[in-house]
């Protein structure tokens, strides 16, 4: 061969082997890349070739898939939508998916290495789509959803004894399967959800934090009584009324001119709500203690999940003593979701001992087979439990004799916190109602419940926790128990 020729034959050689590496590195270490691709037209057309495994609400699917006529065969459905939207997320042909849809979307659509058996893998067979269970009970679901009754909020109920989330609420709704498919419907319901200015596509069960209002006072008495400040929710605590803010001309008065605020006794003054007594507990106990109760209950932690991660409520740091006051009485700039009030509620009902907020029990392959079961996990000691008896039997005051009256139930027993939180430029704004609550029922069982009603067309007199947040709570404590 003589040279020219074999310089020829060497680089064509070396064109072989670049293109066999090349090919080897594509179909090998990057293939995984390429799948997960969500812009490769393959990835879309294999998760829906066939129908999506389903999410489970007491042991019964919430979704499903239909046939459609289209390259996609398969397009997700969901069975009462709009109630199960904020527990279920969505999952659509254009628009993508999110929540438990998007974070288990490759066992739903069967992707999931763990759904695989050997042949799967060796064939690279798609395996049938896997199953999600949740924690939800439908009974309470329902129950929240209706009394909410299309106002502008949302509820969560968990079993304080698990952290097993039994419903979430969030209204307005949405029906996620309006936008499932691919079709000029599809994309004009989903421009309409977009241009809403409601915005029902939040979850604002997780997703929202608002000031707390007066809810937060049972953070502040927690710390209270955890250092030592008063012994108890009967020992009278050193409180004026009205009381001046530190280093101000700034006077902090009561809702109720009448209220026996004066010195009051923790037990009276979340009976009454009364500012003065919590704003100065606050400043008495200092920010940074009141702080790192907070964050015992779940505040400034931004990895809270459920598996769905909640936007993170917060408690601040930098400030004066004037507004560590106002932050005692759940304003200044704190701020917090209806999961973190009902984690909060949650370890007061289980004796300080605070269980994590958990959506899924389960997850199972195509053959019902479990693939993943999940344990009740400890998300922290919040508080002895001497302190979480005495804030219980004060709530359960606060039902009996107090501000929140409209959470009693006939055979159980209730304890609750009202809230009324302002908002706006000068309190110039609609202020949000909550309640935050625990019921038991004589036999072990118990449910703790956060409703947040931010009803922006009600007149403010109307506006208060027992008016309009309690009822919801009752319902879905009444739904858990009964």
């Amino acid at each position: 061969m003589n040279k020219p020729l074999r310089r020829v034959s060497v680089f064509c050689l070396a064109l072989v082997l670049a293109l066999m590496g090349w090919a080897t590195w594509i179909q090998g270490a990057r293939a995984s890349d390429y799948k997960e691709d969500p812009h490769n037209p393959r990835v879309v057309i294999g998760k829906y070739a066939a129908p999506l495994g389903n999410i489970l609400v007491d042991g019964e699917p919430i979704t499903g898939s239909a046939r459609t006529s289209a390259t996609l065969k398969y397009k997700r459905t969901y069975k009462d939508g709009p109630l199960y939207a904020p527990v279920t997320g969505f999952t659509s042909q254009i628009f993508g998916s999110n929540q438990l849809e998007s974070l288990y979307g490759d066992l739903l659509d069967g992707s999931d290495s763990r759904l695989q058996s050997p042949a799967d893998a060796l064939t690279r067979t798609r395996a049938k789509g896997g199953d999600v269970a949740t924690s939800i009970d439908a009974k309470v679901q329902k129950a929240g959803y209706q009394a909410l009754d299309g106002k502008k909020g949302a509820a969560v109920a968990m079993d304080p004894a698990t952290g097993r989330i039994l419903g979430m609420v969030s209204t307005p709704s949405y029906a996620p399967g309006r936008f499932a498919g691919s079709s000029a419907a599809d994309q004009k319901a989903w421009q309409q959800l977009s241009a809403d200015p409601d915005h029902p596509e939040v979850n604002r069960a997780l997703r929202q934090p608002l000031p707390p209002g007066s809810t937060f006072k049972l953070v502040v008495a927690a710390a209270a009584l955890e250092n030592g400040l008063y012994s108890s929710v009967d020992e009278p605590t050193d409180s004026p009324d009205p009381y001046t803010l530190p280093h101000t001309r700034t006077t902090l008065k009561n809702e109720s001119a009448s209220a026996p605020c004066k010195n009051a006794t923790i037990r009276t003054a979340l009976q009454y709500s009364c500012n003065t007594v919590f704003a100065k507990m606050a400043v008495d106990l200092g920010k940074d203690e009141v702080k790192a109760q907070a964050e015992k209950f779940g505040f400034n932690d931004h990895a809270v999940d459920t598996p769905v991660r909640a936007a993170t409520s917060v408690y601040p740091s930098d400030m004066d003593e004037a507004q560590t006051a106002l932050s005692g009485i759940g304003q200044f700039n704190d701020q917090a979701t209806p999961l973190q009030m009902a984690m909060v509620a949650s370890a007061i009902a289980n004796g300080g001992e605070l269980k994590a907020p958990q959506l899924v029990d389960a997850l199972t392959d195509g053959g019902g087979n479990t693939v993943q079961q999940n344990s009740p996990r400890t998300y922290g000691r919040t508080m002895s439990a001497r302190t979480a008896e005495q804030l219980r039997s004060a709530m359960r005051t606060v039902v009996d004799q107090g501000t929140g009256s409209n959470a009693k139930i006939d055979g159980l027993t209730v304890g609750g916190k009202t809230g009324t939180a302002q908002h706006g430029v000068d309190n110039s704004g609609t202020p949000y109602a909550w309640f935050v609550s625990y019921a038991e029922d004589g036999h072990g069982r118990r449910v703790a419940v956060a409703v947040m009603v931010e009803d922006g067309h009600a007149a403010r007199n109307e506006v208060s926790g027992n008016g309009l947040a309690a009822p919801v709570a009752r319902a879905m404590m009444k739904a858990a128990l009964g």
